[in-house]
């Protein structure tokens, strides 16, 4: 294989890769939901490509959150507890 006879300067070797730089993402607004996706892709908000449902999108049902009692509460027994004594 051929070898290089002379070493490449630094002006060289960077000048050369002064444009591996990376590009911005081109988004475009979903016409359904208006919000950002990738163009040519079915969007993931609401599953429609080209104003025609592709995907079914699950929802996440909230969790009903569970009913403690605060802990001020259960300390308060005891502390009346005490004092009938």
């Amino acid at each position: 294989m051929p070898v290089p006879k002379k070493r490449h300067s630094n002006t060289r070797t960077r000048t050369r890769r002064a444009n591996w730089k990376l590009k911005s993402m081109n988004f475009a607004d979903c016409p359904q939901c208006h919000s950002k996706i990738l163009p040519h892709h079915a969007c993931p908000v609401c599953g429609t490509y080209q104003g025609r449902t592709v995907l079914k999108i699950e929802t996440e049902e909230k969790k009903k959150p569970v009913k403690e009692k605060p802990q001020a509460e259960k300390a308060q027994p005891a502390k009346e507890e005490k004092s009938k004594s």
